[in-house]
């Protein structure tokens, strides 16, 4: 194999036009009308193997105009799994006529393959195994592939796409295609199929990354430790305070058992101040970032290394939020289905039978409870909208501009709005003692610390004065030097000048 160039750096491949997916495939039935229709003449591909992977990936090569050739220990028991349009034959006589070869068999079962090694001299084998753990071997599946034929050149991709992806098509599915291997030429002829099944191919590097791609799949959730270690840690602080609140505060001082409040009524308490403060966390970086950028009056001088990660991990925070909003609309709908809610009602119902009371309308309360759940709505809908326009799929489909119009404008404007879900809520009970539980203010005055500092910092640097001085800083413009800049003035025309000055 040939040595490794100094293209050993990520390199993304653009998408082509003309690679673009066929019809979606659901199943073999299906895929087998369409794959037959394909058009004849392209590049042979041969697949070695027989199981779902290899079926997918066949039915993918088929669709996307490659003529395909599936080889198999036992071709006839194997042939009705595969689509018509691909042609299911014994190994060695599959590796004679492709030139590229997908080897889609278990890293134990390699050396099965031994026996073709005359016959793959010169060919390109692409490794598409995954490892059951993470640094599983000592060296990669490719990289082990790639010592018992030397004399062949190995490629390792198409590890990181599910079976399900192939059938389906790239754009229900992740589109990246990761490859990497110590030929260059190789790697372009694997990135050229990839492009024309309609995936993204991008280019690792060199063979050593190999055992880095082939762990990317066996991860779990790594974006989202952090994020959900938060989560947990801010269910369970506001959930003991909760606790200590409804039910233990009656427990000592009205020997009152509250007990049954724990599942529902605490939870869907908690739930809320969880998903309001997750919200305020996924703009309080940016706050911090820019009060960064204003002190030292440059765009260029690094974060620190905390601040980098929390920008990082806004989406999964923000996500998380909307979790915990939707979970607390569910309870919240739940709370009138409980056997103490209608005990209660009852009780209040007799309660005013024996003292005579002919209503007990409450207009503040009507109008105060109409407000919070209305404003409520709005802000489980913005969030709603935040949610989906995250996901690859649908913010694949915006511009810059209207993505950050949606997640940057749209959800302060979801953050201010759940600002004032929650003072509806509260009203008036922050001025009134008996809701003071052991000196403990009420649950929700906790949660408006951070989301208030985050919405009077962001009026703050809307500030004509402020939003001017860290536009030009994130245009290049640093305290202290002569740097030319170009602004847009007050009639909508731009303007240019050189300073120097720390204005």
């Amino acid at each position: 194999m040939a040595p490794c160039s100094g293209a050993c750096t990520l390199l993304h491949i653009s998408w082509m036009s003309g690679g673009d997916m066929a019809k979606p495939l659901l199943g073999h039935r299906s895929t087998e009308g369409d794959c037959s229709a394909a058009p004849p003449g392209g590049r042979t591909v041969g697949v070695l193997g027989s199981g779902d992977f290899a079926r997918s990936l066949a039915v993918r090569l088929v669709c996307s105009g490659f003529k395909v050739l599936v080889g198999s220990r036992n071709p006839k028991r194997k042939a009705s799994l595969f689509p018509a349009a691909a042609e299911v034959t014994f190994q060695a006589e599959a590796v004679k006529k492709a030139d590229v070869i997908f080897v889609a068999i278990f890293r134990e079962h390699y050396s099965t393959l031994c026996d073709l090694a005359d016959v793959l001299v010169g060919k390109i084998l692409v490794d598409v195994s995954n490892n059951t753990e993470i640094n599983h071997h000592k060296e990669s599946n490719a990289e082990y592939l790639a010592s018992l034929f030397p004399a062949c050149t190995v490629v390792k991709g198409f590890n990181v796409v599910s079976a399900w992806t192939l059938q389906s098509g790239a754009r229900d599915g992740n589109k990246q295609v990761l490859i990497c291997s110590n030929n260059q030429e190789a790697k372009r002829t694997v990135a050229e199929i990839a492009q024309a099944m309609g995936f993204t191919p991008v280019d690792m590097g060199c063979m050593s990354s190999a055992r880095e791609i082939e762990n990317i799949p066996l991860r779990l959730l790594p974006a989202w430790k952090i994020p959900i270690f938060l989560a947990l840690g801010l269910f369970i602080c506001f959930f003991t305070y909760n606790l200590v609140r409804q039910v233990i505060h009656p427990y000592i001082r009205e020997q009152k058992n509250k007990l049954y409040k724990i599942p529902i009524e605490v939870v869907n308490t908690t739930l809320p101040c969880v998903s309001y403060v997750m919200l305020s966390l996924v703009y309080l970086p940016g706050v911090l970032a820019a009060c960064s950028q204003l002190y030292y009056g440059t765009k260029y001088r690094r974060f620190p290394d905390w601040l980098d990660q929390w920008l990082q991990h806004r989406k999964q925070i923000g996500l998380l939020s909307f979790f915990c909003a939707a979970l607390h609309a569910v309870y919240s709908l739940c709370l009138p289905m409980r056997r103490s809610h209608r005990y209660l009602l009852i009780e209040t119902a007799v309660k005013q039978a024996v003292e005579k009371r002919m209503t007990i309308w409450v207009e503040e309360e009507v109008w105060r409870m109409e407000i919070y759940i209305s404003v409520g709505i709005i802000a489980l809908g913005l969030l709603s909208l935040l949610a989906i326009t995250s996901l690859p799929s649908i913010a694949n489909s915006l511009n810059w501009r209207e993505f950050s119009f949606i997640q940057s404008s749209l959800g302060f404007v979801a953050l201010v709005i759940s600002t004032l879900h929650t003072l509806t809520y509260g009203w008036s009970r922050a001025f009134d003692e008996n809701q003071y539980k052991f000196y403990l203010p009420p649950t929700y005055t906790l949660t408006l610390l951070v989301p208030c500092t985050v919405i009077i910092a962001k009026v703050i640097f809307s500030l004509p004065c402020i939003q001017h001085r860290l536009l030009r800083i994130r245009r290049g413009w640093e305290k202290g030097r002569y740097v030319k800049f170009v602004l847009p003035s007050a009639t909508g025309e731009f303007s240019s000048g050189e300073t120097s000055s720390n204005v």
